[in-house]
């Protein structure tokens, strides 16, 4: 559920009329609700009942220090890939003890990073990063805390580039390597082996490939406490579909309540590492038509704005701020920038034309996280609606902002 919703036939967030928003600051422009973001964030932090659990939001879906702070509040922890996520969260006010860090490819100066500020668990997915960490940690006379990825061979997610719990996939280790990993972690004086984790895909609908998974974790633990290892916490990763247009998918509670199932009678604590699942319906771009052109209507937002149409070839719901009783076209929904495959959604029935503002829905989870300077656009701003007040929470980019960080412009 989220909190868009028409009053007589204009589309607001909250209290606020969306035409409101537009109007002071401008489109394209991202706007968020806060209180879907709440919802949704407490629909798994008060879904624990038999584990101790903690939420870590995938900050890669939406990275905006406003919106962590909301989450942060909400009690969420959070799932990181960088060192400048891990900024992000820590001038969130996070908690580093609820700070998972994620990824293939950490740098030295990035685990460093994580050790002095001493965040919960760096999540190891390769024999080279462990040995990279062991070293780091052994140069800074520290124990770096780790949780070993390791592949459950399950294939779940919609595109194949969200897939990742695969052999086949970059993410994670075997089965095989995870348990020689653990024995290695064992015996290392600078590194300390506190869980372990998966993580199948993403925008996955279905109970049965979570549970899939959650049966093979537990087997590893088991595995990995016969070899003497104690560990605090199983990190089950994220993963939760959203619906886009007209996708069934499940509960957060259902997810959280086959887990404990499958993990009745374990110590661990039970993480998870939601991102999609709460941001995503909580957010819209705004966007107004600038030309009608046969059975196109060419906005002013584009694919460095919304990149998911053109990169997965995603489908979002397209509403008008404002309805009419116009008769109903089907239209291709573009952008200004010069390449064919710039869309933001194609064959939807609309009544819009030239002036009139457009709301692409679902967008709070890898809109402007992944937007663009691409042709030389300036970034959109993004707004957060609390009740029947909004703030920008990032101001729309200044040609000069285009340009700030090049040099040689006096010459």
């Amino acid at each position: 559920m989220d909190y868009f919703n028409y009053k007589q036939d204009e589309l607001f967030a909250e209290e606020v009329s969306l035409k409101d928003i537009a109007e002071q600051h401008g489109t394209p422009a991202y706007v968020y609700s806060r209180a879907t973001l709440e919802r949704h964030a407490k629909a798994y932090t008060d879904s624990f009942s038999a584990m101790s659990g903690l939420v870590c939001f995938s900050v890669k879906a939406l990275s905006n220090i406003s919106i962590l702070k909301v989450l942060k509040d909400c009690g969420c922890g959070f799932d990181i890939v960088s060192g400048g996520e891990l900024h992000r969260a820590l001038l969130a006010g996070a908690d580093p003890q609820k700070i998972i860090f994620s990824g293939v490819g950490k740098s030295e100066v990035e685990m460093a990073a994580g050790i002095n500020n001493g965040i919960l668990s760096f999540n190891i997915e390769s024999k080279s990063e462990l040995m990279r960490l062991e070293s780091v940690a052994s140069s800074m006379q520290k124990i770096a805390p780790i949780a070993i990825r390791f592949n459950p061979g399950v294939d779940a997610g919609v595109h194949e580039f969200t897939k990742t719990g695969r052999k086949s996939d970059k993410f994670g280790v075997s089965i095989e390597d995870a348990l020689e990993l653990a024995k290695h972690c064992i015996r290392s004086k600078n590194l300390q082996m506190v869980g372990l984790t998966c993580h199948i895909g993403s925008q996955i609908t279905e109970l049965q490939k979570f549970e899939e998974a959650a049966h093979q974790s537990l087997k590893m633990l088991c595995e990995v406490e016969a070899l003497g290892a104690t560990l605090d916490f199983i990190d089950m990763g994220g993963g939760l579909g959203v619906t886009y247009v007209n996708e069934e998918t499940i509960e957060p509670h259902e997810l959280i309540q086959s887990y404990e199932t499958i993990f009745k009678g374990r110590s661990e604590r039970l993480i998870v590492e939601p991102g999609r699942s709460i941001s995503a319906n909580a957010g819209v771009m705004l966007a107004k038509v600038e030309y009608e052109k046969d059975a196109f209507l060419i906005t002013d937002a584009a694919m460095n704005d919304l990149l998911r149409p053109a990169l997965y070839q995603a489908h979002h719901e397209v509403w008008q701020v404002q309805k009419n009783s116009n008769m109903l076209q089907n239209y291709n929904v573009v952008g200004p920038i010069c390449e064919t495959g710039d869309f933001l959604a194609k064959n939807v029935s609309l009544s819009a034309g030239e002036g009139d503002l457009l709301a692409i829905r679902t967008v709070g989870a890898y809109g402007f996280v992944m937007s663009s300077n691409y042709n030389s656009r300036t970034r959109a701003p993004e707004i957060l609606v609390d009740k029947d007040q909004f703030s920008l929470i990032r101001r729309r980019e200044h040609l000069s902002d285009l340009t700030a960080l090049e040099e040689g412009l006096d010459d």
